[in-house]
């Protein structure tokens, strides 16, 4: 852009998260974290990424990259939403650090492991049991009255994608909430500006749209669709195998959804900005607004942190 020419448009491999007052980045190499800290300045981290899957191949397969890289965003998340919270609730950390102590004596420098590794578990337990073993409890009352295992898997599917609806539709009438979602759409916005190759300042970023074709809500979408396929072919057993099957197809289920979004994602042909749609549209319904220009600064921050140097892309395979 120095030279006046501009540079053809790109999908780039760079994602993100809305955290509290702030925008987590990573990049092909670094994760960033930007917070917009209570005296109003800008908190910038980066760290650089040490990833289990450039050492464990198998990591990076088909599928079972998916279900790997939901953990690994989940205990990134989490660790990104931990640090942002730490500037806007001191008291109630030191408040909980003195209830920890007793914990921290037991397990000492493996403290912070145990506690990310309960918090993991703990919201997939929370995931599975929501979105996955209720939709299957409210549909097996209709067992007496549906014959058809099909029409069943279809019903449990269904239950699913409405628990998925109100869920995110209550959640986003938070008023906290509700700035992290604006500060989700600084993020996408962002990336939108950067994949067009103009020049990360506000005024620019300001002029792309709130919602994008990779977002984290779409990939939650097509699991719910991809859910209602692969668990038909699990058939109607009893509530217990029923339970336990749905538990052991989620990870399947996520790998399957991350390489539709994946082909999805990287595509401009019609059907697959069809597919695109849905996810974008519950986007905009729901988990993501508007942001003001100091949301948008803060994105900004952590996008510009960990943009690769020369030799190192960060373009979409």
């Amino acid at each position: 852009m120095d030279s006046g020419i501009k540079k053809e448009a790109f999908k780039t491999n760079i994602g993100g998260q809305a955290l509290m007052e702030g925008v987590m980045m990573r990049g092909p190499s670094k994760i960033a974290i930007a917070v917009r800290k209570p005296n109003k300045e800008i908190e910038l981290k980066v760290e650089e990424i040490n990833d289990l899957s450039d050492r464990f191949k198998i990591l990076k397969l088909p599928i079972i990259r998916g279900a790997y890289k939901l953990i690994d965003a989940m205990k990134v998340g989490i660790d990104s939403l931990t640090y942002s919270a730490s500037f806007w609730e001191e008291d109630e950390v030191q408040k909980s650090s003195n209830k920890d102590s007793f914990f921290k004596k037991i397990f000492k420098d493996k403290y912070d492991d145990v506690v990310m590794a309960v918090t993991i578990l703990v919201s997939f337990a929370i995931a599975a049991g929501l979105f996955m073993i209720l939709p299957s409890l409210v549909a097996g009352l209709l067992k007496d009255k549906l014959d058809s295992k099909v029409l069943l898997n279809l019903v449990e599917g269904l239950i699913r994608l409405l628990v998925f609806g109100i869920y995110i539709y209550y959640i986003s009438k938070l008023e906290d909430i509700r700035r992290v979602f604006e500060y989700h759409g600084s993020e996408h916005k962002s990336i939108s500006c950067y994949e067009a190759r103009e020049e990360l300042t506000v005024e620019n970023v300001r002029k792309y749209p709130i919602v994008h074709p990779r977002c984290g809500t779409s990939f939650l979408f097509m699991v719910m669709i991809i859910s209602i396929i692969v668990l038909s072919f699990f058939g109607w057993p009893s509530i217990g195998m029923r339970i336990l099957t749905r538990i052991i197809a989620l990870p399947i289920i996520a790998g399957i959804a991350y390489e539709v979004n994946r082909v999805i994602g990287k595509s401009d042909k019609k059907i697959c900005k069809l597919l695109a749609k849905p996810g974008m549209a519950i986007q905009k319904f729901a988990t993501v607004r508007e942001p003001d220009d100091s949301m948008i600064e803060v994105a900004i921050t952590s996008l510009k942190a960990v943009i690769p140097e020369d030799g190192v892309s960060d373009v979409w395979k």
